[in-house]
């Protein structure tokens, strides 16, 4: 029985998808169906329902998906064993962060961990936290950066900082005029947001209820730059975490920001991994690297 033909159809179950299982796997559609074929023919029953609209698992497949899980995860377990009786601190890691921290603290931080642990190749993965927490669970990622909570007692979290959040209004905003931002001047104001899927949403949106403000609904964002030109546009006001808005991020004509009087609204950072895992002496390591940024970078 081949190992990855197991992980095909593991990524299968959970995507429900071909093309989504394939492009996890990095691999062709062809390739994986081809692969779960041959799984099936040696097994000598179907592991999936196979029609038009979704794929769904049989009873033997839902069975079967169980002992797979355990199979892959003591089959990676025992490469890392391997990998870590020579050099804990070597090796690949594969870390998965969210697009609202992964561009503006990664190149802060990166270089720090390539010089500290130089025989250690790192490989990242940017997606939204939903998508991330499912990667590290099914055992592709050994962690992820994520803004808690998380309620999984599998899962150990890491704190690592706190990042505030910071105002950002057009220049002609009256806000603008404001050197800091009290909470409640966001009282009955209209909040450019982000689209469903991002957990920074969801960290705005209790902004805005403690806050009274309001969401705008005649736009949602797909990312932070967006929001950044429409308020450079005029469109509207938001809020952005403190690190979207340091260097290496280029200024942008008309687009002020304002720190929020204390206390400030933020958000906590941390690392996450599986409980099980045989990394902790690495993870713990790199954590400690991330919760070394420089206080600047997360001082408005």
């Amino acid at each position: 029985m081949n190992i990855r033909a197991l992980q095909y159809f593991i990524a299968l179950a959970e995507l429900r998808h071909f093309r989504k299982a394939a492009e996890r796997c990095h691999v062709s559609q062809p390739t994986l169906s081809t692969q779960i074929r041959k799984l099936e023919e040696q097994l000598g029953n179907d592991l999936i329902e196979r029609n038009s609209r979704q794929v769904l698992l049989t009873s033997f497949g839902e069975k079967v998906l169980e002992r797979a899980r355990l199979i892959v995860d003591e089959t990676r377990a025992i490469r890392q064993l391997a990998r870590d009786a020579d050099d804990p601190f070597s090796g690949t890691l594969s870390l998965g962060v969210f697009p609202t921290l992964a561009p503006y603290l990664l190149p802060h931080v990166i270089p720090n961990i390539r010089q500290q642990f130089p025989a250690l190749s790192i490989r990242l993965f940017e997606e939204k936290t939903e998508q991330v927490m499912n990667m590290l669970m099914e055992g592709t990622l050994d962690a992820i950066l994520l803004a808690p909570p998380i309620d999984d007692d599998q899962i150990h979290v890491e704190p690592l900082f706190k990042e505030p959040f910071v105002f950002v209004a057009p220049s002609d905003h009256p806000l603008s005029k404001k050197a800091s931002i009290d909470i409640e001047d966001l009282k009955t104001q209209e909040l450019l947001l982000l689209e469903d899927g991002h957990c920074l949403r969801d960290h705005a949106l209790a902004v805005c209820q403690l806050s009274g403000a309001l969401e705008c609904l005649d736009f949602q964002a797909s990312s932070l730059e967006t929001l950044r030109y429409m308020v450079a546009a005029g469109s509207g006001i938001t809020l952005m975490p403190i690190l979207a808005t340091k260097p290496p991020v280029t200024a942008i004509d008309n687009v002020v920001v304002r720190p929020f009087k204390a206390p400030s609204p933020e958000r906590t950072i941390a690392m996450a991994w599986r409980k099980s895992s045989l990394r902790e002496e690495l993870l713990l390591a790199v954590a400690s690297v991330f919760r070394a940024i420089e206080p600047e970078l997360l001082t408005p």
